[in-house]
């Protein structure tokens, strides 16, 4: 099993920065990847960032590029998401996704991101 703790998200004002962490723990050999995925109010939960773990490339979703940066740190199991101008569109409860080489997804608990007009 793999267990995932999320920190960081909270409330900001349009244009405002936050910082969510994602901190692996367990089973966490043969991950494929680690993600960052959302979900707000009566829409479907999406994609926002992915990191590959062995090779460390990223993408994005449109929505977020230029915007938002994932970045890794192998030696503290860790992934972050770095969320700068912060939009109203950007609410949302932020989830931490952990891939294994199987395709078995494993989630956190989710975070709050809340930013205002």
């Amino acid at each position: 099993q793999v267990q995932l703790v999320e920190s960081g998200g909270g409330l900001v004002q349009t244009g405002g920065s936050l910082r969510l962490s994602c901190a692996a723990s367990g089973r966490t050999l043969n991950r494929s990847r680690m993600a960052w995925f959302r979900q707000a109010p009566g829409k479907e939960r999406e994609l926002v960032a992915a990191i590959n773990w062995t090779y460390g490339g990223t993408n994005y979703a449109d929505s977020v590029k230029e915007r938002f940066t994932i970045s890794r740190d192998n030696a503290k199991n860790t992934v972050y998401l770095q969320m700068n101008s912060l939009k109203p569109e950007d609410t949302a409860v932020y989830y931490c996704n952990f891939r294994h080489w199987s395709g078995v997804d494993y989630w956190g608990q989710g975070t709050q991101v809340t930013v205002s007009s």
